[in-house]
């Protein structure tokens, strides 16, 4: 197979849009569909054909990468594109799905002769778009070089978990790395929210821990989309985030360990999302803190 692939991209929000852009941008041949067609409309001036069905965007696709909601989402819009699918073409299957959703993936892989790769990836909006997303995958040996230029052309670079996408180890590392990544956007939140109840400059904090062991990029980074107000776009999105902090209890309680402060980040987020902050970025779980919008 050539470098210069025929990628259907399934999902086009904050990640699977940019993850298209850039793939468009190496040279492949790039076919895009989502469900609300105005998300997918605007990746046709850069050179991406608008499908108008799952089923048309993977007709003779060498790949075909999905990024939607969650596991249930991506089974429910390949069963959609089935009658397209080309036995042989590789599954990219980059929704964090979660593990309880691997096995029927997997299984419509094999029913329909797919060469199944579990690939979440870690990044947000901002490096999504600039292409330097990291690549977590896992599947067999020989058919990675179907993949590579697709993993090339969305991220800088590519760790290899397994040879068995179906057995979840990419997803499973997904998981654990998103565990850290919510509870540190909580602990920002509520960090800002009990320096304003105790009366403390927050930049106070923030020099009070300068270049120590406790200080962090990431803290500072989501501290400043509070502070500043910048929560959209969102680069990861409160609901999204909300459903990746379910499946990480729920992946928890399956390996027999309770995981307390991912069952309150959960329900932090779900409760920001229900003040309608939803479509912002994770960091608004800050406003979880209060019954009331702080003011400014």
């Amino acid at each position: 197979m050539t470098d210069q692939l025929t990628v259907s991209v399934l999902g086009t929000g904050i990640m699977g849009a940019a993850m298209a852009r850039n793939l468009a941008r190496a040279g492949h041949t790039v076919r895009v569909w989502n469900r609300t067609r105005a998300k997918a409309e605007p990746l046709a001036a850069d050179g991406a054909h608008v499908a108008g069905t799952a089923e048309e965007a993977v007709r003779g696709a060498d790949v075909v990468l999905t990024m939607l909601h969650d596991g249930p989402a991506a089974l429910d819009v390949m069963r959609e594109a089935a009658p397209g699918l080309r036995p042989g073409a590789a599954w990219v299957q980059s929704t964090t799905a979660g593990v309880d959703a691997l096995d029927d993936l997997a299984g419509f892989a094999r029913e329909h002769g797919l060469v199944f790769f579990d690939a979440p990836v870690l990044g947000t909006r901002q490096p999504a778009e600039a292409g330097q997303l990291l690549v977590l995958a896992a599947g067999p040996a020989e058919a990675r070089d179907a993949v590579t230029p697709v993993f090339d052309a969305v991220g800088n670079r590519t760790v290899w978990t397994g040879e068995d996408g179906a057995a979840g180890s990419a997803t499973r590392l997904k998981l654990v790395a998103n565990s850290w990544v919510i509870a540190a956007t909580n602990a920002a939140g509520e960090v800002l929210a009990l320096a304003g109840a105790l009366g403390v400059d927050p930049d106070h904090f923030f020099d009070a821990i300068a270049g120590g062991g406790l200080d962090m990029g990431y803290l500072r980074a989501k501290a400043a989309l509070i502070r500043e107000g910048r929560l959209t776009p969102a680069q990861f999105a409160v609901h999204t985030a909300a459903k990746d902090a379910r499946l990480i209890v729920e992946a928890g309680e399956r390996g027999g360990v309770r995981l307390d402060v991912a069952a309150a980040g959960a329900e932090r987020l779900s409760r920001a999302a229900a003040q309608g902050h939803g479509d912002e970025d994770m960091a608004a779980a800050y406003y979880a803190s209060f019954t009331e919008r702080p003011s400014d």
